[in-house]
């Protein structure tokens, strides 16, 4: 009758890729990622991103199965005279929610900004206020975004 083990929180991997996508499948709803370019391109960006310290990309691990991720830029500003770092995607996996998994990924990425000498973090949500409130964030922006139009399909060279 033991409990299970706690996730491990560790830096996300080249091995990670397709736990995330499948996490990241669950947890985005306004876009539809798809798989070739997840792989080819953005996974591999947020990697590098991390590596050069420009963001942050954590896994939660639980018995050699990703659980769950958290994924933040960082950002150089001048209104708060430094960095802050901003948690874009937190995702657990549905049956482990509310059992601390993604409270150790905010609290390590809160962990990383205070080594990093980040100013704050700061995290754009509309759906998890209240889990957010309950490990000390406070509400201090309304989030708003324009969503870039794509650009407008390449017109034929005039005929000669």
């Amino acid at each position: 009758m033991g409990s299970e083990p706690e996730a491990r929180i560790r830096p996300a991997t080249v091995t990670d890729a397709e736990p995330v996508f499948r996490l990241l499948r669950a947890f985005a709803t306004t876009y539809r990622p798809g798989h070739d370019r997840f792989t080819t391109v953005t996974f591999p960006e947020v990697l590098r991103a991390a590596a050069e310290h420009r963001a942050e990309f954590l896994v939660a691990d639980q018995e050699a199965q990703v659980v769950g991720y958290a994924y933040a830029a960082r950002m150089p500003t001048l209104f708060a005279g430094g960095t802050i770092l901003e948690l874009l995607e937190l995702a657990v996996d549905t049956p482990l929610r509310g059992r601390g998994t993604g409270s150790r990924l905010v609290r390590a990425m809160q962990d990383r900004a205070r080594h990093a000498q980040d100013v704050e973090v700061t995290v754009p949500t509309r759906r998890a206020a209240d889990f957010y409130r309950r490990l000390d964030f406070t509400e201090t922006a309304t989030y708003l975004k324009w969503p870039s139009p794509p650009p407008p399909p390449e017109s034929p060279a005039p005929a000669r």
